[in-house]
Parts: C-alpha cells; structure tokens; sequence
C-alpha cells in the first residue's frame, strides 16, 4: 500500500520559480474570501509558516501552535459563508499542480490494485476536487483530510472533526476510520511525506514488514537537510516530479 501526503508531496512545492498553492492556499486566496480574509490568513500564514518548518523547535512545542493556527484559519474561513457550488470553479480557476509524472503514478496504483492512502492536513474537499479534476480518482483511492460540513443551502458552517495538522498524521486521528485494519495484509508500505510530521502517517498500520520513506525536501534545504537524511530513506531535494516514486513503483509492480 501506498500511504501519501497530499500538498507539496502530490502537488507541486513551485513552478517557473513561483510557490504553488497548497489546498488551503487554493481557498483563502479565491474570489469567495473577502479582502479582510486574505489579509488575516496571511497574516496566520506568516506567523505560524516558519514556526511548523523550524527545525530548531521540539514537536512538543511545535503541536499546539499548530493547532492554534489551523483552529483560527478555519475559524476565518467558516465566517466567509463559502458555497459548496463554487468548489469546483475555484479549483479551476487556481494556480493548483500536480507533480509532473502524477498520472502514471495513480495509474499504476490503480491498474495494480494497489490501495493510495492520501492523508492531509490540508482541505480535503478541494484536494478531492484537484484529484477529481485531473482525472484520477479512482476506486484504490481514499483520503482522511479536513472537511467542511455544509448547511442544507450549501454554506460552509464548520469544519468535521478531528482536526488534522501537521504533526498529528498518526492513529489519533484515525480513530474508527479502521481503514488499516481493513488492509491488515498489506505490510509493505511505500510511504511518501515532506514534513517530519509525515513520519508517523502509517503508524496506524497493524503489522509492517517493509516500509520505504520517501522525502520532499522542497523548502529550506540547507538547513533541514541533516534532519530528513535520518529520518526518510530517500531524500528528494528540490524535485516537482514523482519519477523516483514510478521508476520504484515500476520495478515492484513487474517483478
């Protein structure tokens, strides 16, 4: 099985020398956020950004400031009274891409029957509709993100818990999803992250044989460089293709 981050490990970190959207970037920077809103997610973004990438910073202390920053943008985000109907028109109209190669990636999965697990932070309703948008997703894929709850007119009234952050991608927020207990024969994992948080993705898995970390290195590679050198298998600095992931993918799925 195949357990994946989605922003900046499915999508692309940057493009021509500009920073790609991540699933919440996708939102707060729509037509659909008042100019008041922009400004105030930003302002989180400045703020709270360089504290989740410090590599100086425990986990410990990193945990709450996180949770306070994604409580608050959400919290911004439900005041926008956001329709459901203008989802899938502002992920046409963003800046959003999928990482050169990422067809052959689903499609390998997919022909295989090989299950992809996207797990993210991000919004999980416009992920869905990037996926859905380029045309693969498909049955072997399931996500756990952050969803928006909607009223029976299709405003956004809050967001269903629990809360996904950067660095609680483990089996606390996987609680009655069961979803690894449904693949308890799967115990080779390629696991593919870009944050430290990603680390702990498949610790909801009942019993591996073979796990393979994948790194992104995207963003302050001098510096993080040390700390995913020992904790990833491979580390793939500055890369907006999957081509390592398919030439692996490739060499297992034809063995």
């Amino acid at each position: 099985q195949v357990i994946s981050d989605f922003d900046m490990t499915l999508s692309r970190f940057g493009c021509n020398g500009r920073r790609c959207p991540t699933s919440h970037n996708i939102l707060d920077t729509s037509r659909v956020i008042s100019e008041d809103g922009k400004k105030k997610l930003k302002d989180l973004l400045h703020y709270y950004y360089p504290i989740e990438i410090d590599p100086n910073r425990t986990l410990e202390e990193k945990r709450p400031l996180m949770v306070e920053w994604w409580t608050k943008a959400h919290e911004l985000l439900v005041q926008q009274k956001i329709h459901k109907g203008d989802i899938a028109q502002i992920v046409r109209e963003s800046e959003a891409m999928l990482r050169d190669g990422f067809k052959e990636f689903f499609d390998q999965l997919h022909q295989n029957n090989v299950p992809l697990f996207i797990f993210s932070a991000g919004i999980g309703d416009i992920l869905e509709e990037i996926i859905r948008q380029a045309n693969v997703f498909y049955s072997n894929v399931n996500v756990v993100s952050n969803y928006m709850d909607f009223s029976d007119d299709g405003v956004l009234t809050h967001f269903r818990g629990p809360l996904i952050h950067t660095y609680n991608k483990n089996n606390t927020v996987l609680q009655g999803t069961g979803y690894f207990q449904q693949l308890s024969t799967r115990t080779n994992i390629i696991l593919l992250g870009d944050s430290m948080g990603d680390l702990t993705m498949a610790d909801g898995v009942p019993s591996v044989e073979n796990i393979l970390k994948i790194g992104f290195l995207n963003d302050k590679v001098e510096e993080r460089r040390g700390k995913y050198l020992d904790s990833y298998d491979i580390v793939l600095e500055s890369d907006e293709t999957l081509d390592v992931v398919n030439g692996i993918l490739r060499y297992i799925l034809t063995e």
